[in-house]
Formats: structure tokens, C-alpha cells, sequence
């Protein structure tokens, strides 16, 4: 884990997307693509196209700062699927929860979606929110 904290303007830059996150229109993927076969047969699997915010978001939170290299995948989505622990999250733990965030879209399309549409990310935000004031 960054032994480093986040600023109070680091903590901004993720909290500032909190209003568009808890709208209750919005939707992070513009579209998922899903594409024939190629000529040799090969069947791709879709992936989602999302919105630049989704997009600019996870790069902010995926910068060193807020990792925790450390983390245990297993361990961090169970702590993630657990609504009193993210209520309950020091610092530290807002980075282990972050960090699973950030890091399943690599193994899984469509993760940062399911992260917003089920409420978990705008949870870890608002608890940030709580440590910040």
C-alpha cells in the first residue's frame, strides 16, 4: 500500500464525481460492442464503451496514490460485497476497495459498470466523503 495519504485536493478529484455517480439517470457504458465472427470464425466477446467520465475517473483513482499494492483480490471483493465494512473503512481500507475497483476491468469487461450500477463505488465514495470532513 502508498504509505503516502491523499491530499485533500486528491480526495476531491475523486469526490467531485460523486454528484454524477448517484444521478439517477446516469449510466457509465454508452454501449457494449459486440462483434461477428472474424473471417477465420474467431467470436470476440463484447466489452463495454464507457462514458469519458467512467473513463477519466478510473484514472485518477488508479494512480499510485490511491493503490495498495498489496492487496488480496479474494479478500478485497468479499470487503467490497460487504456493505458495513465500506461503511466502517479507514483510509487504508478506501485504497484496498479502490484498488479492486480499478483492477477488475483488466480481467473482467464490464467490471466498472457493475462497481456503479450496484452502488458499491458511490458507497466507497460517500464513506471518503466522511473521512474527508
Amino acid at each position: 500500500m502508498s504509505n503516502e495519504t491523499p491530499s485533500l485536493a486528491q480526495i476531491r478529484e475523486l469526490l467531485d464525481f460523486l454528484p454524477a455517480f448517484t444521478r439517477e439517470d446516469f449510466q457509465p457504458v454508452l454501449e457494449w460492442v459486440v462483434s461477428e465472427p472474424d473471417p477465420e470464425g474467431v467470436t470476440h466477446f463484447p466489452y463495454p464503451v464507457y462514458r469519458p467520465e467512467i473513463l477519466d475517473f478510473f484514472q485518477r483513482a488508479g494512480q499510485p496514490i490511491w493503490s495498495d499494492y498489496d492487496y488480496v483480490p479474494a479478500e478485497a471483493a468479499r470487503q467490497t460485497a460487504d456493505p458495513e465494512f465500506i461503511s466502517n473503512a479507514d483510509l487504508e481500507g478506501i485504497k484496498t476497495l479502490l484498488t479492486y475497483c480499478v483492477r477488475g476491468e483488466r480481467f473482467c469487461d464490464g467490471h466498472w459498470e457493475l462497481m456503479l450500477t450496484n452502488g458499491t463505488l458511490v458507497q466507497i465514495l460517500k464513506r471518503l466523503e466522511q473521512l474527508a470532513a
